[in-house]
């Protein structure tokens, strides 16, 4: 008996990976339709004119009237969102009211500067916490050192609730002003990026190391953590090599989940330390009402998020195939 033509989907489309990254990609395009609905609804949904904003009260009404149609901005809202996208798709994110350079180029300089102090940022944070909080559950398990673990849980409780502008301005007063160790602002030499980093980092670095010593602590508690002790197994081998690979998918994935705060962040602090990033050109722009910035800025931002999302989701299914994939 002759079989019939296989006419199932190919293998790779029944893949777990391809149906892991199929979802992954939907619920992308989906948020994304999201942000960019938004942020073109924005500058049209706020009170007053933002051509007028832009141009001054002086202004007159055949300037501004000049103005808007050059932006189209008198144009009914279906064909202006229509103009919207089709600019998107060729790379054109609008003009700026103020200055009136493509807000494009504006972006191209500005957004390494952000990603930079987000990245290093996300970077320290790991760097500290995840050796940190293993070292503090092994001192503070089966209830040792109970002042260590005070003194841990309200350092980090205290760390974990200060807003992200006021460790920056604080910062900035001790170690800028006070002791004159680093410069105050600008993005001139290494050390301008510590204080930047330092406020990013430090809130996000309270709340990762606290999970790290709770799941550390549940993989301390484990059967084959006591046959290593058993074995009389170096501190090394049994804390780097037994407990850390077992407690890292859980600590990662709160950590990547820190990630995309930590870039929304970067608005305020980079307006603190006046670092030439995102978050301070729409803070400027905000100050100025230059509306389309502002909504190229929201706009990047977004996608910058979403992407980091993204981005963290498969590193950690790469890191556990079998839960990432088969649960999501």
């Amino acid at each position: 008996m002759t079989r019939g033509p296989d006419v199932s989907l190919p293998r790779l489309l029944r893949h777990p990976w391809t149906a892991f990254l199929g979802r992954r990609t939907a619920r992308l395009l989906l948020s994304l339709g999201v942000v960019l609905t938004a942020s073109f609804a924005m500058i049209r949904l706020v009170p007053g004119d933002p051509v007028r904003a832009a141009l001054g009260v002086d202004a007159s009404p055949d300037l501004v009237a000049t103005r808007r149609h050059r932006l189209g901005l008198d144009a009914p809202f279906p064909s202006q969102y229509r103009h919207y996208l089709e600019g998107l798709v060729h790379g054109d994110l609008g003009t700026s009211l103020v200055t009136g350079t493509p807000v494009a180029e504006l972006v191209r300089t500005r957004l390494p500067a952000t990603l930079e102090i987000a990245g290093l940022a996300f970077l320290v944070t790991l760097a500290v916490a995840l050796p940190c909080g293993l070292l503090v559950a092994v001192r503070t398990r089966d209830g040792r050192h109970p002042r260590s673990e005070l003194a841990f849980t309200a350092v980090t409780a205290g760390l974990a609730g200060v807003p992200d502008f006021v460790l920056a301005a604080g910062l900035t007063a001790l170690l800028a002003v006070g002791l004159q160790l680093l410069p105050v602002a600008g993005a001139a030499g290494v050390e301008s990026f510590v204080l930047p980093v330092l406020a990013l980092s430090l809130a996000p670095t309270a709340v990762l190391v606290r999970i790290v010593r709770v799941e550390a602590l549940k993989v301390l508690s484990e059967d084959y953590l006591r046959t290593a002790r058993g074995k009389r197994l170096s501190p090394a081998r049994r804390y780097l090599r037994h407990a850390a690979p077992n407690m890292a998918t859980a600590s990662l994935t709160v950590a990547g989940s820190l990630l995309p705060a930590m870039i929304a962040g970067t608005v305020l602090v980079e307006r603190v330390f006046s670092w030439p990033g995102i978050g301070s050109a729409m803070a400027q722009s905000v100050a100025a009402q230059d509306y389309p910035v502002i909504q190229a800025m929201v706009l990047v931002l977004g996608t910058t998020v979403l992407l980091s999302g993204l981005l963290v989701d498969v590193l950690l299914a790469l890191l556990d195939p079998r839960s990432a994939i088969l649960e999501s």
